[in-house]
């Protein structure tokens, strides 16, 4: 049996430095943007090809809320705008 090369061998959420990572609604996206008064590509980018993008199923256009553990702030939100690779 082989493997497809966009498949992942592992499952990427499972890998303890991997952070939560979600897709936010349409309608959480304008929230985010209308509470900043920003344009999607103000916010950091994230390539379509990146092993989480894909995992999640995300498409170029889409933002990513990304949730990390930190011992300081307890969690900290980061916010990525899915691009397409060129």
């Amino acid at each position: 049996m082989s493997v497809k090369k966009e498949e992942a061998s592992f499952k990427v959420f499972e890998h303890v430095l991997v952070p939560k990572h979600e897709i936010l609604s349409r309608e959480e996206a304008e929230e985010l943007l209308r509470r900043y008064k920003i344009k999607p590509y103000h916010l950091p980018k994230i390539k379509d090809t990146d092993p989480a993008v894909k995992a999640l199923g995300a498409k170029p256009g889409d933002i990513i809320k990304i949730i990390r553990r930190s011992p300081t702030a307890g969690e900290a939100v980061y916010y990525r705008f899915v691009v397409r690779e060129r």
